[in-house]
């Protein structure tokens, strides 16, 4: 036989793995029905059976030799559900119990036709009851007697219990035309059955646990933004118009002077730190000094500071901060170099470094505040003592360098606890255009920078850049579009 299919042609080749193609598919297509659908005349084994003895009682021996009368009326009475047998009973006493069963079903038939046509005055009438009974026997005949040849001693039912709801063929069940609600409720249960709804609210019922509430809410985080004068009626009135609306409770402006109409335009969240305006070193560390500071008393379980010119997207912001925990120590953002910063320490007023020379070199990372970071509360209570009340700025005039460069100064040195670094947070010293707009939702912070006559700024559809330069707005209605002032798309 291999000899002759080697020597086969090619086209018969081909015609042999498309047969055999087609059987496979043949063969898949019905495994997918069964385990979609089930088959309604399937034959399981006898094993997967459960048998349920019940032994029958004097009293139901004497009610089945009671009279037919009776008899005919309680099975008028009852509403009959059957279920179709699923395989076939070959031995003598299964073969006599389903005699019975078909003689008792040809019964209830004759009583349900004899019912249809009796008047609906003596159906619904207000006789007592006992007269309806006499009533309806009387206008019932008695059904041809059936006399088994031998009485069984005890009965059997056998029942097959589906595990899988999937497979459950809901045709098999009959009921009577009357019971409109019950059909309907089936027609329901199979149609949820094979829509997987089914499956779906048994596991629902099943799930008892309460769901663990997030770790971390928007009312839970602490916004700082650093910010001073010259820039209220520019980079201010561009934040409070966009990303401010989404976080109003959680936002407070930390600037350099009192200025009454955007103290109204921030419901008050606008701080006079009385700090210097510029931006030199000595001013940034006391404007984050204050930050620090008012932080601590808040009671919050996250710290997140940004600088003036950033756009936040605030519930990815909730999003990332829910991914860690408050009581953790936690220092996330994103550096502006690439390698840590190096720096010459001179001699430093505390017990642990009051020996050290100024040729001693330590390396740190940083995360650059024009990104934006975020510190977790456990870490900030460490922080208290070092640098709480006041003690940031000391810490930054020592080391000579800006805020953003005395927090990771602090944290990773001084703390020994590590940056993380989230590529989420972006600021205006890294190109905004190589942002791609389908990523937008996932980012934390955004930036802009006017650099040699040209704009550092996301490419993004929108508003004239005429109109909007900074292209703040065009990102605020990508992001949220239901804003009143975005255009309708």
């Amino acid at each position: 036989m291999s000899v002759i299919v080697l020597s086969l042609p090619h086209r018969y080749k081909r015609l042999l793995q498309a047969m055999t193609l087609a059987v496979a598919i043949i063969y898949t297509t019905l495994v997918l029905y069964q385990s979609a659908y089930g088959y309604p005349d399937l034959q399981l084994p006898t094993q997967k059976h459960y048998i349920v003895e019940t032994q029958t009682s004097p009293a139901a021996a004497a009610h089945t030799h009671s009279s037919t009368t009776s008899r005919s009326v309680a099975a008028a009475q009852q509403t009959s559900v059957h279920i179709k047998p699923l395989r076939n009973l070959k031995s003598p006493q299964q073969q006599k119990f389903k005699l019975l069963d078909e003689q008792k079903q040809l019964e209830q038939k004759q009583q349900r036709k004899l019912l249809k046509n009796l008047p609906k005055s003596a159906l619904h009438s207000k006789q007592p009851a006992h007269q309806t009974v006499n009533a309806r026997s009387a206008v019932a005949p008695a059904p041809p007697p059936f006399v088994p040849s031998q009485a069984a001693p005890h009965t059997q039912t056998s029942y097959i219990i589906r595990k899988d709801i999937k497979s459950f063929n809901f045709s098999d069940i009959e009921i009577n035309e009357e019971d409109a609600t019950a059909a309907a409720r089936l027609d329901d249960l199979a149609r949820r059955s094979r829509n997987g709804e089914l499956l779906h609210d048994l596991w629902q019922r099943a799930v008892t646990a309460t769901p663990q509430p997030p770790i971390t809410e928007l009312d839970d985080i602490f916004i700082s933004v650093k910010t001073t004068k010259n820039y209220h009626d520019t980079r201010l009135a561009l934040i409070i118009k966009t990303w401010f609306q989404l976080a109003r409770d959680q936002t407070w402006f930390f600037t350099d002077t009192d200025d009454a109409y955007y103290q109204e335009k921030t419901k008050g969240h606008l701080i006079n730190t009385n700090c210097s305006q510029g931006h030199f070193q000595e001013a940034l560390c006391c404007k984050m000094s204050a930050e620090l500071d008012v932080f601590l008393a808040s009671g919050k379980k996250w710290f997140c500071h940004f600088d003036d010119d950033n756009y936040v997207n605030v519930p990815r912001l909730v999003k990332l901060l829910d991914e860690y925990s408050p009581s953790v120590d936690w220092y996330l953002g994103k550096p502006s170099i690439f390698s840590p910063l190096e720096i010459h320490l001179d001699s430093y007023p505390t017990t642990t470094h009051k020996n050290k020379t100024a040729s001693e070199k330590i390396s740190f990372w940083f995360a650059t505040g024009g990104a934006g970071f975020c510190l977790s509360r456990a870490l900030t209570m460490k922080m208290l003592p070092i640098a709480g009340g006041g003690k940031f700025i000391s810490i930054g005039r020592k080391i000579r360098f800006p805020d953003d460069v005395t927090m990771g100064f602090i944290i990773e040195h001084l703390l020994k606890v590590p940056l993380r670094i989230v590529e989420n947070f972006h600021s205006h010293l890294e190109p905004m255009e190589h942002i791609r707009p389908d990523t937008f939702p996932d980012q934390v912070s955004f930036s802009y920078a006017h650099m040699r006559n040209q704009w550092n700024v996301v490419k993004v559809d929108g508003f004239d850049l005429a109109k909007d330069p900074k292209r703040f707005y065009s990102l605020h209605c990508k992001l949220f579009p239901y804003f009143s002032f975005c255009p309708p798309r």
